[in-house]
């Protein structure tokens, strides 16, 4: 169900329309394909940041996270010891779970592993749907997400259960889910 928006577009019911940063995420981020490693890297880890919480808080905090992480640079996180886990820790801009920590470190490491394997990360998560985006609504999990979520577990992967994963696909493109009447709503992607 949407409600009115005072730009008079019709959004997904779960866009806050008091913030102003989630109407922007909502309506130039969200289901968009995204095929670079940078940015497939920094949604991967606030995904698993987001576990058990609203994606909103963490979107609200995006930018502390990007200063905590160096910009979300793989090889900088691939590189985090003891000492950058407990700075992290102590950072009250982020939140502060250290199993979440430790697996944005363990995850960079099973994410360069992966890269490495299939030339890109990229390449990697496309392949599981050659390519092609997936139009699907309603859903919290699906056997796609099911299937990346047990490979990434097998991988060594933290925090990527099949409901993790299945937003993460949504966030980044590869399933397309905007809610029946929102005006980015499509039943198919060109």
């Amino acid at each position: 169900m949407q409600m009115e928006w005072s730009d008079g577009k019709k959004r997904c019911c779960w866009a806050n329309p008091k913030n102003e940063r989630y109407i922007r995420y909502h309506d130039e981020e969200w289901g968009v394909p995204v095929y670079d490693d940078g940015k497939l890297f920094e949604m991967l880890v606030l995904e698993c940041f987001q576990a058990g919480l609203s994606w909103e808080c963490v979107l609200n905090k995006r930018e502390a996270f990007r200063a905590a992480f160096d910009g979300f640079d793989l090889e900088a996180v691939c590189a985090y010891g003891e000492d950058k886990v407990e700075a992290l820790i102590h950072d009250p801009g982020i939140i502060r779970n250290r199993l979440k920590i430790q697996a944005a470190v363990t995850n960079a490491r099973a994410f360069r592993e992966i890269r490495g394997e299939y030339g890109s990360f990229a390449g990697y998560l496309w392949h599981w749907t050659a390519g092609k985006v997936v139009c699907e609504s309603g859903l919290t999990h699906s056997e796609l997400s099911d299937r990346i979520s047990k490979d990434l577990k097998k991988r060594g992967m933290k925090f990527v259960g099949t409901t993790v994963i299945y937003a993460y696909l949504q966030a980044v493109g590869v399933i397309y889910s905007h809610d029946e009447g929102c005006f980015l709503e499509r039943k198919t992607v060109v």
